[in-house]
């Protein structure tokens, strides 16, 4: 087997854990070429072969991860996503086991399903159009104002960067959005609005309920209150009933279709799977890619039942070892 690991090394807590993993993948006459991103490194020009290889590994956090599998999009290319980062937000919505041998074993099983992503589209401050991939969320208001006040202290405090910076603006504006979903125009107010690809965050709860990265569609999520305060009211609901299939999730509302325009009554920050953008906006457009990744998944991932196939990669006669990059 042939494979091509892209690391981040500036990702996170997990970061050498990949070691391990590439010790556990390599077998006799396999061949390992390890790619560490470099700064300013495009996912485009580290991926330029990467239909030569039998697997490819997406080693980093959330965005790390997104920008390469956005890359590999239509590629048709086996991709095993290996959390590196803080959250792993990504690697947790696919239920896998963690440990790196685990996930190794997965690679060799060769077991993958078809994964959506969604793309995002806006104009900058400066006037540019600006596209990115999402796997997890793209979200406008209060949650990308939390997502840039975490980042000083993610690196000190792990996922609690994220509480410790929703609990330190607990008044957040509220804006009027015009949400326009497969065609259809909704008016609301509130404190974010999110479009999803998975809806799992940390803690293992789901945003909202029945969100799947394989059905085709993106769930939008309107946070309606006025008061940081009031969003204790789904967390205590997500803490008894952490699927929101029981009891719902107060003050918020959802929406779910293939194609969303969002329109805000005043410029708001904007975060694409946790990273902030630059600047505020006051529109964007998102689409959903239906199909366009092939993920490893084992036998534990919530996604198996759904129709996940097994494909052993093809042996090899190439020396063992690993090669760096040409």
């Amino acid at each position: 087997m042939r494979s091509l690991i892209v690391h981040n090394a500036k990702s996170g807590f997990g970061s050498d854990a990949v070691f391990e993993f590439e010790r556990a993948l390599v077998s006799q006459g396999d061949e390992c070429v390890l790619r560490v991103l470099p700064d300013g490194a495009g996912a485009r020009e580290i991926l330029s072969d990467a239909e030569s290889f039998d697997l490819v590994v997406a080693s980093g956090g959330d965005g790390t991860i997104t920008s390469l599998l956005f890359e590999l999009r239509g590629r048709d290319v086996p991709t095993c996503v290996f959390p590196s980062g803080t959250a792993n937000l990504l690697f947790k919505n696919l239920g896998c086991a963690s440990e790196p041998s685990a996930i190794a074993h997965a690679c060799r099983q060769g077991r993958t399903i078809r994964t959506d992503l969604g793309e995002i589209s806006w104009v900058d401050g400066d006037g540019r159009a600006r596209t990115r991939g999402f796997g997890l969320m793209a979200g406008s208001g209060f949650d990308a104002q939390i997502m840039a006040a975490a980042v000083p202290n993610k690196k000190l405090m792990g996922e609690a960067a994220y509480f410790a910076a929703a609990l330190a603006n607990p008044r957040p504006e509220v804006a009027r959005f015009s949400i326009t979903v497969d065609g259809v125009t909704h008016e609301r107010d509130g404190i974010a609005c999110i479009v999803a690809n998975n809806a799992m965050i940390q803690g293992e709860i789901e945003v909202v309920p029945n969100c799947s990265m394989t059905d085709g569609l993106l769930d939008v999520i309107v946070l309606e209150t006025s008061d940081a305060v009031h969003l204790l009211r789904p967390v205590f609901a997500s803490l008894v009933d952490r699927s929101g299939r029981v009891i719902g999730r107060p003050c918020i509302e959802q929406f779910t279709g293939a194609s969303v325009q969002v329109r805000s009554s005043r410029p708001i920050p904007l975060q694409v799977d946790g990273e902030a953008m630059p600047g505020t906006i006051d529109a964007y457009d998102a689409h959903v890619i239906g199909g366009c990744n092939r993920l490893i998944v084992d036998g534990v991932s919530r996604y198996v039942p759904n129709g996940a196939t097994p494909r052993r990669p093809p042996e090899t006669s190439r020396p063992s070892g690993v090669a760096p990059r040409p």
